[in-house]
């Protein structure tokens, strides 16, 4: 029986070895195109982040490494004392806590939001979520311009307030960092109610009705039952959120006006009038960095809570 068999199963290995090697031969066109489109400039910037800023822009092909010595660091023109590039170091914690403050006050808007839409009949979901996505069809720009009108001086929240006698002169809100803020929360909102809309969609609102049962408050089945469930939603929403809006270009551009500066206005601020293109590659590269670490951030995250589900 086992003659038969032995030479059945070696040539069902070959047709398997044969089959795989067909794959990765059809597949391989598209992992030359992945890799050029997504990789190759990757590797451009890092080549460039190397090398000696040309005069007028550009890059002149000599090894140089003051593009990554002055991501944080400042040489004096007159006696080369490096220092601290204040600067620098301002716009990366500026860009970092927009960042965790959009991602949080998405989550705390978003939350409760995907918790209705969740809770619906399920024929009406749909609806709900059409909603949600309406604003995705409206071009970027359009939609930071629309904010500005609605926080500017004589825009409609101040007007609103001046109306109602709440206020004599109108609130500065246009041109800092709130109005960046609250530009990227209008953005990115959606992308943190979507991921936490599929989480819930899947909770056992029985679990819920049991924690009631045991005579729980609501905030303990919040902390106990309902986040720990959907943490992976949690989870995904904030990267979601918190990876483009670290690299947000246009919100800060206009709700900033060009003073309170990100990582992803400094960047093209090398590329454009510094004409210091290593230094804005290896900004771009730092980015990255920081990106990558939030992702593998996200990925330990999601596989201990994996192993805690199991």
């Amino acid at each position: 029986m086992s003659q038969n068999t032995s030479p059945l199963s070696i040539q069902e290995q070959l047709a398997r070895q044969q089959e795989t090697k067909t794959n990765w031969l059809l597949c391989t066109p598209a992992l030359i195109v992945l890799f050029l489109a997504a990789s190759g400039p990757l590797l451009v910037m890092l080549f460039y982040s190397f090398l000696t800023p040309g005069d007028y822009g550009g890059v002149e092909y000599q090894l140089s490494f003051d593009g990554w010595m002055n991501v944080f660091l400042f040489r004096d023109i007159f006696d080369d004392v490096l220092s601290i590039a204040d600067a620098h170091v301002a716009i990366f914690w500026r860009s970092i806590r927009l960042s965790l403050m959009t991602t949080i006050t998405c989550l705390i808007l978003g939350f409760p939001t995907a918790y209705f839409i969740a809770t619906r009949p399920r024929q009406s979901r749909n609806f709900w979520l059409f909603l949600i996505t309406i604003p995705f069809w409206t071009n970027l720009l359009i939609r930071t311009f629309a904010i500005m009108e609605v926080i500017r001086n004589k825009g409609i929240v101040n007007n609103l307030l001046i109306d109602l006698d709440l206020i004599q002169q109108p609130i500065q809100m246009l041109y800092t960092d709130f109005a960046i803020m609250l530009g990227m929360t209008y953005v990115y909102l959606p992308l943190m109610i979507l991921p936490l809309y599929a989480s819930m969609e899947k909770l056992d609102f029985g679990l819920i009705e049991a924690g009631y049962d045991l005579y729980a408050t609501r905030i303990r089945v919040l902390r106990k039952v309902i986040i720990p469930l959907i943490k992976p939603g949690i989870i995904a929403g904030s990267i979601l959120v918190f990876i483009p809006s670290l690299g947000a270009f246009v919100t800060p551009r206009v709700l900033g006006g060009g003073k309170n500066l990100m990582l992803g206005n400094l960047i093209e601020l090398q590329f454009g009038q510094g004409r210091n293109w290593p230094l804005g590659a290896a900004l771009s590269i730092t980015l990255l960095f920081i990106v990558m670490a939030a992702l593998l951030l996200y990925v330990k995250n999601v596989q201990k809570s994996g192993v805690q589900h199991d």
